[in-house]
């Protein structure tokens, strides 16, 4: 595992995550979501995304998190490693609910500075509807790449928990 990507649902605890599997292995953490926002929201244009994210990819190693799905089948060209972060949507939403509470009116650490957090109703239906609307794409993709990546679908915390555990045991 040198080239990892994590995806899943906002709230899915993909940051967390990625900074612990990051600590268990040495790999630079990438953070899509610091990349793509600019202060105050505002997105980056889709050809310069492509480039920021091709220019990333071309690193000796590196673990990425984020979704952006305009450039999820590159990412994942370019990997050997999927985390699929598979968790109930109850609890996404609850995560992202409690980030808002304790980020409100500032950045978070995996966040673009000037991006306060900030409460978003189309985020949360997002994350609500991700079930049905956006995991058959990364399912259909992870098919697709079954037999060249290795692919690991984490769908509780005692899940992700074991595969931290795990690759600490294995180093």
């Amino acid at each position: 595992m040198k080239k990892i990507i994590v995806i899943g649902s906002g709230g899915a605890g993909k940051s967390t995550f990625s900074l612990r599997l990051g600590a268990a292995t040495g790999i630079e953490v990438i953070h899509l979501d610091r990349l793509f926002w600019k202060p105050g929201w505002i997105e980056t244009p889709n050809d310069e995304w492509s480039r920021i994210v091709e220019e990333a990819l071309n690193a000796e190693s590196w673990i990425m998190d984020g979704n952006f799905g305009g450039t999820r089948e590159m990412r994942m060209q370019a990997c050997d490693t999927i985390i699929f972060l598979d968790v109930p949507r109850l609890v996404c939403i609850w995560r992202v609910l409690k980030r808002w509470a304790v980020y409100r009116k500032k950045s978070r650490p995996d966040m673009a500075e000037g991006c306060a957090e900030r409460f978003d109703w189309k985020f949360l239906d997002w994350i609500w509807n991700y079930p049905k609307k956006s995991k058959p794409t990364v399912e259909k993709l992870l098919k697709q790449f079954a037999a060249t990546k290795n692919i690991f679908v984490l769908e509780s915390n005692k899940a992700a928990e074991k595969f931290l555990s795990d690759i600490r045991i294995s180093k």
